[in-house]
């Protein structure tokens, strides 16, 4: 499988995050926490539909495919993660919203270890 762009990952979290809330997933709703369009929606949806990471349901419900949730998982790993790490370092809360969400698309996974490492000992 090709690698995601941070686009697709964004979509791919906001998913996932609806579907934590236990709401039926529809293009507004990810258009709406995405603030983008719901043409934007569609064709990222069909994008990770195409990558085997989203079903679609005749009645325009989306849901995560069992891989699509483990992508889905890694991503809001390390944006939860960095976020913390970055209030922790006393960010302010909106700050590291901000840089979490720019930073969790390009972070190595050996600092995502050290930070996990870090975090559980402050």
């Amino acid at each position: 499988m090709k690698e995601l762009t941070k686009s697709n990952e964004d979509y791919l979290e906001a998913v996932y995050i609806l579907e934590l809330s236990g709401e039926k997933i529809k293009s507004v709703k990810i258009a709406n926490m995405l603030a983008v369009s719901r043409p934007a929606v569609n064709r990222a949806m069909n994008e990770l539909f195409d990558a085997g990471l989203v079903e679609k349901t005749d009645y325009s419900e989306i849901s995560l495919t069992n891989e699509g949730r483990k992508k889905a998982k890694t991503v809001y790993h390390k944006h939860t993660l960095v976020k913390e790490f970055l209030i922790k370092l006393g960010v302010s809360e909106k700050t590291a919203e901000i840089d979490c969400c720019k930073i969790e698309h390009i972070i190595s996974q050996e600092t995502i270890e050290k930070i996990e490492i870090f975090t559980k000992f402050k």
